[in-house]
């Protein structure tokens, strides 16, 4: 816990941050529009209950800041979903070790076909997934995969099992650009029910990876919780903390964030905390008006209205066509998904969505390209 995040986390106590977001009113909120810079207390004020009547002030807001730093631009991204095995018991997937589905891990052929439909589809960049199956899908794994296909992408991320220092060093020189590690849920004592089997159930090594991250020198991490699993109001307050402290001790990194709301799978766990459309809104505007750097995406969980709805409100970065099974690019139906799709429109359908509201789908990380 040296020099880490952990070091941070444990002088807070859950049940008094919870406290202190639900006591918040409506003074608290004012104040916390009307600044110019914001603190984390301002942030517990937006995404408190008394700020939901604010709505549309947090939207033009939140607006306003997004055009200012990003210009009107969505970044579009895809998910390749590499293998479903996993060595996890986790409560709310579909890849849970637990969940007797037909496992399926791609060999290079079968990568490279799923690459060609995606270039197809127009995207340069990827994100590559799997479950948590070190022997099967480790660090070798993953150097011949980004080995293979970074000539086709501008920028590859990855959401995998989290890694030790030593291994992002390996694989950033082989074109790893960006790595997402979700917390899941900052409540401690919980998170051991959701993750009771499996290098997974290890809290503080999970909570420690962007640290390890930071330290490897990686381009752009993501963050996020599952909302759902817990009181999402605490547990993201606790990611603004995290990334706050990122921030501060590896600025050369970028930091975005995802919003994730729990989904069906097969035999899959019913939401704790059911979070509405608006207070999903209210979050994403929060982070905005907190933080007007953080890349704020959104993915094919959310339904067709809510995604129309949410273009020029805040977000950065976009999913569409997504499929969520490995092989699912070229037809597979027999590998279950990690969960269900909600909004199932073609990137060339969502592109037609983002232009329609004065904004430009952009296919490629620029950044990434002219550093």
């Amino acid at each position: 816990m040296n020099n880490s995040f952990a070091n941070i986390f444990t002088q807070y106590s859950w049940e008094d941050v919870k406290a202190s977001i639900y006591a918040k009113n409506h003074i608290d909120v004012e104040e916390a529009l009307h600044k110019d810079k914001r603190t984390l207390e301002d942030f517990k004020a937006l995404i408190s209950p008394a700020a939901l009547q604010y709505l549309e002030p947090l939207a033009q807001l939140s607006k306003s800041i997004t055009q200012k730093r990003f210009g009107k631009t969505i970044q579009m991204y895809i998910p390749l979903y590499l293998s479903n095995e996993c060595n996890n018991i986790c409560t709310y997937c579909g890849f849970s070790l637990d969940n007797k589905i037909k496992r399926r891990t791609l060999n290079p052929m079968e990568i490279m076909q799923e690459v060609s439909v995606i270039k197809e589809l127009g995207y340069d960049h990827v994100l590559l997934v799997t479950g948590e199956a070190n022997q099967t899908v480790g660090v070798d794994y993953f150097k011949r995969t980004l080995e293979l296909i970074r000539p086709h992408f501008s920028h590859i991320s990855m959401e995998v099992q989290p890694l030790d220092q030593e291994d992002y060093e390996e694989l950033i020189p082989l074109g790893l650009n960006t790595v997402l590690v979700y917390q899941e849920t900052y409540h401690q004592e919980d998170y051991k029910k959701h993750h009771p089997k499996g290098k997974k159930s290890n809290f503080l090594y999970r909570l420690e990876t962007p640290d390890r991250l930071g330290r490897a020198g990686i381009h752009k991490m993501g963050l996020g919780v599952l909302i759902g699993l817990e009181d999402w109001r605490t547990d993201n307050f606790f990611t603004a903390l995290h990334l706050q402290y990122l921030e501060k001790n590896y600025w050369k990194t970028k930091y975005s964030l995802s919003f994730p709301r729990l989904r069906p799978f097969s035999g899959g766990l019913e939401p704790k905390v059911e979070m509405s459309d608006k207070e999903l809104v209210q979050l994403i505007c929060a982070y905005r008006i907190f933080n007007e750097e953080v890349e704020l995406s959104i993915s094919t969980r959310e339904s067709e209205k809510f995604r129309n709805h949410i273009v020029n409100l805040g977000i950065t970065s976009m999913s569409a066509g997504s499929k969520t099974n490995p092989g699912g690019y070229c037809s597979d139906t027999t590998s279950l998904e990690q969960f269900e799709i909600s909004d199932e429109r073609s990137p060339k359908e969502i592109a037609k969505v983002i232009a329609s509201q004065g904004y430009e789908p952009v296919w490629k990380d620029w950044d990434k390209v002219m550093g």
